[in-house]
This record gives structure tokens, C-alpha cells and sequence, in this order.
């Protein structure tokens, strides 16, 4: 990959080399209890739908689509985030057709570095909550261009709850803290750059085939974060409503309506 501290700079770990971030033995066992609830095959059939989704989102992320500058051009992309499907009319109200589609032009297609195009975006989408612009953010900038972004999305990394996928994987020591939106944005791609690399050392290879594998991988971090911590403070009959760790990545990746629909049962996520 392009991207992540090869471009940007580990931070406090640039010189003894980025991959010392991550906590390997806990990354290691959070994917071998992942590979109990989730196969290989699946895994690469998700990696798959979110290649799918690079797709079918590209055409509506081009500049001359966004150049039109109204609400028709920004609900497309809406309606493919996860974080704003189902929240499109509600947030073209609050912070403004025109506006969305400016801002998402100059993040995604804007002059200069990515850090100060994203901390511009989160600046001119105040209205909206910082955790469904981030999410929006990180999105278009990965589904454009995969190989040179990455995904910043709440469960990788959430600010103000400080809890996430990253740091389950990372050693106490690395910072994700920034001055800004566009400064944590670079600590999210450090840090994600340290787990590609760390899981490559470790033998998983499919972590080179795809540029969206660690997408998946650090969503079945996650979701087995989640069926602990549910599992601890919930009943037996709500952890049984639950999805499977297949469907739940699916969801928080906002591929699972890309799968229903390759099997003819498109229901939403």
C-alpha cells in the first residue's frame, strides 16, 4: 500500500518501526477467536463486496458528479455509508445539499494534504454529529481510492468513548489523540498501516490480496469485542438476537444489503 506511515509518519514509533505498535500476541489471539466464527472463504467473500461497493460508489464520488452541487448528487453516496443510509434526508437538511457536496469534492479531490482536507470537511459538516461526518469521511476517501486511504470509522476508533478496534490491537503506548480531526485521521492510517504489516509478519497472507482485508479483519476484532463485553453485562436471551460474526461484519461495513442482494433477499442494513 501507498499509504499510512510510509507516507505520513508513525509518530513516536517512525524509527524503531511502525509494526512495534501493535500488540501482536493480542492481535493474534483476537484473530484466532475470530476464525472460529468466521472462515476464510468469508472472509475473502466479504473483502469481495466491499470491492463491489468501491464500485458502485466510484462513479457518484467523480468530481464532475459532485461539481452539480445539489442534494441529487450527494444521496447516492448517503445512502452507500453505512453511518447515513438511513439518515440521508435528515442530514441533506441540516447541514445542506450544496454544502455536502462541496465539502466531499474538496475532501476526496481538493489540492494539498489529507489531513487538512479532512479536518476541513469535519469543519464545514459541523452540523452534522462528528461521529457520522467522520464515518462519512473516511468512507469516500477509501471507497475512492483504497490503495491511498483508509477507513476511519467509530468502531475502529471512537474519540470520545476511546474504545475501538485499533486499540484493542495496539500497545498502550501509541497515541491516537490529534489537534484536530484530520491529525486523528493520520493516527487511524498509522495505526492500521502497523496491523497490515504486523499480520503479514504473522503469516496471514491474505492481508496483501486485498487492500480491503484489514477492513474485515478489524471488524471481526470488533464484533468479538462486542459479543464479550455483551456477554458479560447482557442476558443469554439478548446475546441470542445478536447476529453472527459473519452478518455483523457484513453490517459494520455496510456491505450486508450488497450480499442480500447478490442472493435476491436485498432487505437493507
Amino acid at each position: 500500500m501507498t499509504w499510512g506511515p510510509a507516507v505520513f509518519g508513525g509518530g513516536s514509533f517512525a524509527q524503531g518501526g511502525i509494526a512495534d505498535a501493535v500488540d501482536a500476541p493480542s492481535a493474534v489471539e483476537f484473530m484466532r477467536e475470530a476464525l472460529v466464527k468466521i472462515s476464510e472463504e468469508d472472509i475473502g467473500t466479504v473483502a469481495d463486496l466491499l470491492a463491489h461497493k468501491h464500485a458502485d460508489m466510484a462513479p457518484f464520488l467523480a468530481a464532475d458528479a459532485l461539481a452539480v452541487a445539489n442534494a441529487d448528487a450527494v444521496r447516492p453516496i448517503l445512502d452507500r455509508v453505512f453511518a447515513t443510509r438511513r439518515r440521508a434526508d435528515e442530514l441533506l437538511v441540516a447541514a445542506g445539499g450544496p454544502v455536502m457536496a462541496e465539502a466531499i469534492r474538496e475532501l476526496v479531490h481538493g489540492s494539498g494534504r489529507v489531513e487538512t482536507r479532512f479536518s476541513a470537511f469535519d469543519a464545514k459538516l459541523a452540523a452534522i454529529e462528528p461521529a457520522v461526518r467522520r464515518d462519512l469521511a473516511g468512507e469516500c476517501l477509501h471507497f475512492f481510492d483504497p490503495d491511498r486511504y483508509w477507513m476511519w470509522s467509530r468502531w475502529m476508533w471512537d474519540p470520545e468513548a476511546r474504545t475501538g478496534a485499533l486499540p484493542l490491537v495496539m500497545v498502550e503506548a501509541f497515541d491516537f489523540d490529534g489537534a484536530d480531526a484530520g491529525a486523528v485521521y493520520l493516527r487511524v492510517g498509522a495505526a492500521t498501516a502497523a496491523v497490515i504489516s504486523t499480520a503479514r509478519e504473522l503469516g496471514f497472507q491474505r492481508m496483501g490480496a486485498s487492500p480491503y482485508a484489514v477492513d474485515v479483519y478489524l471488524a471481526a476484532i470488533y464484533g468479538i469485542y462486542l459479543y464479550t463485553i455483551t456477554r458479560l453485562r447482557m442476558t443469554q436471551e439478548f446475546n441470542r438476537v445478536i447476529p453472527q460474526l459473519p452478518d455483523l461484519v457484513r453490517r459494520l461495513l455496510g456491505v450486508k444489503h450488497l450480499g442480500d442482494a447478490a442472493r435476491g433477499t436485498l432487505d437493507g442494513a
